[in-house]
């Protein structure tokens, strides 16, 4: 199969089975998987063939402390620069896999299976990898390309509507920069019919994931265009710091309807907008 996107020449982007695109992108030699607990016990055998490293779950672990105990990790399993290091799992494991990986030995090879709405429309895409340190969002981190993501929307078929919610606040948000015409499908249609329909998703999900590949391309480092893509973060970020009632999804969805407020009130936007 061949990737639907390729970032900057350097990461693939997939959409599709994960069991047909895998075997096809891992590279020769060893590969080490960084996970959580939950998707062992839900896709036990995609990570049964590989030594694992499993962290915690939920905002709080996503530190330095939990990358520490993955070089931890790593040293005991041996790891060297020839390894692979395969992030399978939501935004959380795909941005402390990524930083982990981009920082040990000073850098090993990596790559993305995301099992996450949120995670295969932005969080994995991209090459941004980090952690929070006191409770600042993603204040250390690099600008590291994977070399390949693999986004599968039969893996979302067991999120928990909560999750899946927070997901579209992101391709809500992709559609708002620069895409009307999917921001049109998704007036249009029902969240059941995008949680049911394999197609319908799978075109939201490429839709969203060419506004910030585009993006990206243009400008990797967020020096311009890529300011772009944190529309409605800066305030999230201000809410998950105060409160961890929300995830991040959901406040996301809370600031982008903030600042569209206070775009109408400033002028820069009509009531119709």
């Amino acid at each position: 199969m061949e990737p639907i996107f390729n970032v900057r020449q350097q990461s693939e982007i997939y959409i599709g089975p994960t069991s047909d695109i895998l075997p096809g992108v891992l590279p020769g030699g060893r590969v080490v998987v960084v996970s959580d607990a939950t998707i062992d016990r839900l896709y036990h055998p995609m990570l049964a063939p590989y030594d694992t490293v499993l962290i915690g779950l939920g905002e709080s672990i996503k530190t330095l402390q939990t990358v520490e105990s993955i070089y931890r990790r790593f040293i005991e399993l041996g790891v060297d620069r020839s390894t692979f290091v395969l992030g399978i799992g939501g935004g959380i494991v795909t941005d402390v896999a990524g930083f982990a990986a981009a920082t040990y030995m000073r850098g090993l090879d990596f790559g993305f299976v995301s099992t996450t709405l949120l995670g295969q429309v932005d969080a994995s895409v991209g090459g941004k990898n980090g952690v929070n340190v006191d409770g600042y969002k993603n204040m250390a981190g690099t600008f590291t390309q994977p070399q390949f993501v693999i986004c599968d929307p039969a893996l979302l078929r067991t999120l928990p509507e909560r999750e899946f919610r927070a997901g579209l606040a992101e391709v809500v948000k992709a559609a708002i920069i620069a895409d009307a015409d999917l921001f049109g499908r998704i007036e249009r249609t029902t969240f059941e019919a995008l949680r049911t329909d394999t197609d319908l998703l799978s075109d939201a999900v490429s839709a969203a994931i060419r506004v910030k590949s585009d993006i990206v391309e243009r400008d990797e480092r967020e020096s311009g265009d890529r300011r772009k893509l944190n529309l409605g973060h800066t305030l999230a970020h201000a809410i998950e710091k105060a409160s961890n009632r929300m995830n991040h999804g959901e406040a996301v969805a809370v600031g982008t309807a903030l600042i569209a407020g206070a775009a109408v009130k400033l002028g820069a936007l009509t009531q119709a907008d």
